[in-house]
Formats: structure tokens, sequence, C-alpha cells
């Protein structure tokens, strides 16, 4: 039995990771790769696998989903959205097409696990992780930001009990590339945030305020302020979220977040030294 809901995978030289992340949702009846002209087999992989391929020049990631969301011809009303390199749980179909049969929501978040060398990290702030992954495509768009992007949904989003599961296959080089990149858009979105919007740092945050919304308080108005920010971080990650309780991989996990913090305050620095040379 298929699910009435369309699945939209984004993609870029994704050809290890499509095939497991396509197999997990072989239930859904309508599935678009949105490809970013990969270089590798991903089109053919995905063409394999029996989806609808669809290539599109990146700009950013919320752009890219927002432009699918826009142009493609979703045949039903639900889209779920996954990365390349995560699999629905049997688990979560089951309950996606029990709880579509009769529901007023708008979308629903769905919990991930991530899986970093061979461990799923349960602890270090990584589990739970609440992403708004099913909606009703007409009531949802992302916002327009370069890196952690959310969507912005007319109306309420229950929770799902079924996990989706995150597992590179690319190996650490592709993951240490990947977060050098968002260390990149991250000092740019800090650098830009300062530069045209100093006052915001001193606006209130409404008790009202979702989870979203108090997550982006806190990481552009309060952890700006912060010193030492790297090590902050290893203590909030490793101690206070008890990273420790996962064993070397958590270990391994809050000391590269905390040197990715570092990076993205050398790239800060170096684009405010720019900004002051001109």
């Amino acid at each position: 039995m298929s699910a009435g809901v369309s699945v939209l995978v984004p993609t870029l030289d994704e050809e290890l990771n499509l095939t497991e992340c396509l197999r997990s949702v072989e239930w859904a009846d309508e599935v678009f790769v949105v490809d970013s002209f990969s270089r590798d087999r991903t089109v053919e992989v995905a063409r394999s696998s029996g989806a609808t391929v669809v290539q599109h020049a990146f700009e950013s990631y919320s752009r890219q989903k927002n432009w699918a969301l826009d142009t493609l011809p979703f045949r039903n009303d639900w889209v779920l959205i996954l990365d390349a390199d995560e699999r629905a749980t049997s688990g979560l179909r089951c309950e996606i097409e029990a709880t579509l049969r009769n529901t007023d929501y708008a979308g629903f978040y769905v919990n991930r696990r991530f899986i970093f060398l061979g461990a799923w990290i349960r602890h270090a702030g990584w589990y739970p992780s609440w992403n708004l992954r099913l909606f009703r495509h007409r009531l949802g768009r992302y916002d327009d930001r370069e890196v952690h992007e959310h969507v912005v949904l007319n109306g309420a989003a229950g929770y799902l009990r079924n996990d989706l599961l995150h597992l590179d296959r690319r190996g650490l080089e592709a993951f240490v590339a990947r977060h050098n990149r968002y260390s990149t858009l991250e000092a740019a979105a800090r650098f830009k945030t300062e530069r045209d919007a100093p006052d915001r740092a001193r606006l209130p945050l409404s008790l009202l305020a979702s989870p979203i919304q108090r997550k982006r308080f806190l990481r552009e108005r309060i952890w700006p302020r912060v010193p030492a920010k790297p090590l902050a971080l290893f203590v909030y990650m490793y101690l206070v979220r008890r990273g420790f309780l996962d064993g070397r991989a958590g270990l391994a996990l809050c000391v590269f977040h905390a040197f990715q913090e570092f990076i993205v305050g050398l790239k800060l620095a170096e684009l405010r030294r720019l900004e002051s040379s001109r």
C-alpha cells in the first residue's frame, strides 16, 4: 500500500547515499530528486530507483527547496523532505500512513538519529533533534537563510514518535568538507547580522516564541556575546549535555564542533578585516 505522500530529496554528488535513502521511501507513490547538477552517478542512481529527477542550479539550501516546493507538480497534499544521507524507518512509514488518514495538522516534526563513527549519538545536544519534515506542501516554505534554515508553517504542527536515521556513507572526509562549507556560511551569516542589524541583540524574546525562535534567539543574540566560544561549546556539549556518555564517538564529535566554532571565528575575523580595509 502506498501512502499519499510525495517525497522530495535534494542532491549534489550523493551516489553513495542515495540508493538506501530512496529504498527507504519505496512506499511513497511519488519521489522527486532535485539535483544540483551532480558530477557523479547521482542522477543515474535516482532514475534507476524510479524517482523523477529534476535539475536546478544550487543557490542555497533554503532556496533550492523552496524552488522545488513552488515548481514541482506534486499530486499529493503532503510532502516529506529528506536529505540523501537520511532514511525513513519502517516504523516512521507506518506512523505516517496511519496519522495522515485523519489529521487537522498542517505538518509534523520528525526526530532524527545521527550516526557518527558507527555510533548513535544520543547526547551532546544531538538527540532528540526535531525537524519539520512532513507538511502540506502549500502551507510550508523555508526561511531565506544560508544556513540553519527552517520551515515556516502556516498552521499547527504535531510530533511523530518514530525516527529518521541520518547516516552518511561518504565517510569523515565528506563530513569535514560539508562542515567547512557550513562554517563559511555561518561566518557570513553572523557578519551580516552584526553589520546590518546591530540593534537586534537588544530585542527581548517573546514568551510565546516557538522552539525554533528560541534557538535562533540564542544563536543570533546570546551566542555572539559568549567569550571563548570553542571552549564554551565543548564544555556545553561534552559535560552539560553529557556527550561523554557516547564514548569515543561523542568525544570526537564534541572536539570537532569546538574546532569548527574556532574556524567560524577565524572566518568572521577575516570578514571584519576585509570590510575595514575597504
